[in-house]
């Protein structure tokens, strides 16, 4: 099958890696296919809900907490962590807009930095480093970044204005307990910046200049439905899954695929169209197939960040007239985790 391409608002087109554009192109409106040897691709709402149901994700299968150099990052820990990220964000929220701030530039990296400084401006710089991009570059920079923090960085003076995430991952008693506590620091920091910053990248792209009478959150959920971040959820071979449906094997791996969902003709009028006003009459939490978030037994942890702040930076957006450089028509995604636009570069309208 052809592949429509996607409708913006702004007349923009979207080149999707060659990997992703296959996918759209032979699996739109499928519900279960094979990608490979041992894995197979689902996109059928009722099936993904049926297999998301049929069992909790494992360790290996949680993004955030996956094992840390073999050791397990428990339920407390990661709630741990996400509390008080959760209150350091909630804190950046109580700020008044900036009345100055100038956002223009190439994006995604201009509002990670924003966001960067807006939640974490007044961190020790080696925990900063751990929020910056450019450790995404190879693993290696990552570890040698928290290598570094955790044979260097004292604990902290009580008077020193840490985030709680910081005062969190700075308390571990010795070397090995703090770089397991500044991995952990990362793998919660960076992913918020990344999430919101890729979000209203892509909310950018899809639709400026915004209509006046489009609410944010309409915005945001229609590109979450077009360009979801998080584009896929994996769910390791078991015995749950070949229960659910014999199509799957014992042996396959189930890679679900909200991105191909979010396009099924059958779930979505006009769905290759950006539509914010659509969801006047759609429940996010509810519909068929919308998955930006996981699944409902198991939505991700930082949805409730993730949306406030990125209404935040839609609220610059909209009062400064920031839209897409006139003469940039064509934005690329590509094949290397989080789906964003990449590249596109901001001015005012």
């Amino acid at each position: 099958m052809s592949q429509r391409p996607t409708v913006t608002r702004g007349g923009r087109r979207v080149r999707f890696a060659p990997r992703i554009d296959a996918l759209l192109r032979r699996h739109t409106g499928q519900e279960l296919f094979r990608l490979e040897p041992t894995t197979i691709g689902v996109a059928g709402a009722d099936l993904m809900d049926a297999l998301l149901r049929s069992r909790p994700a494992n360790a290996e299968e949680r993004p955030t907490f996956k094992p840390v150099l073999g050791r397990h990052v428990g339920r407390a820990d990661a709630a741990a962590y996400m509390q008080a990220l959760g209150a350091d964000v909630r804190k950046a929220l109580q700020r008044p807009l900036e009345t100055s701030v100038d956002l223009t530039g190439t994006w995604p990296g201009v509002p990670h930095a924003y966001l960067r400084d807006l939640v974490f401006g007044q961190e020790l710089g080696r925990l900063r480093i751990l929020v910056d991009r450019r450790l995404e570059l190879t693993p290696k920079l990552t570890w040698s970044a928290v290598a570094s923090g955790a044979a260097l960085l004292r604990r902290p003076d009580p008077a020193e204005p840490l985030s709680k995430l910081a005062t969190l991952a700075l308390g571990a008693a010795d070397y090995a307990d703090r770089r397991y506590a500044l991995y952990l620091y990362r793998r919660v920091a960076a992913p918020i910046c990344f999430t919101v910053a890729a979000l209203v990248t892509n909310a950018v792209w899809l639709g400026a200049p915004f209509d006046d009478t489009v609410p944010n959150r309409q915005l945001l959920a229609e590109a979450l439905r077009l360009l979801p971040p998080s584009w896929n959820i994996l769910r390791m071979a078991s015995p749950e899954l070949t229960a659910v449906d014999d199509r799957i094997g014992p042996t396959d791996d189930v890679l679900l695929l909200p991105l191909l969902s979010h396009r099924d003709p059958a779930l979505w009028e006009d769905p290759e169209a950006f539509r914010p006003e659509r969801w006047a009459d759609l429940d996010p939490d509810n519909h068929p197939g919308y998955l930006p978030f996981g699944h409902a037994n198991e939505r991700c942890w930082g949805r409730h960040m993730v949306l406030p702040l990125a209404e935040r930076l839609l609220d610059l957006v909209r009062r400064d007239g920031l839209t897409v450089r006139p003469a940039q028509t064509v934005g690329r995604v590509e094949l290397d985790g989080l789906m964003e636009v990449a590249e596109v570069r901001v001015t005012r309208g």
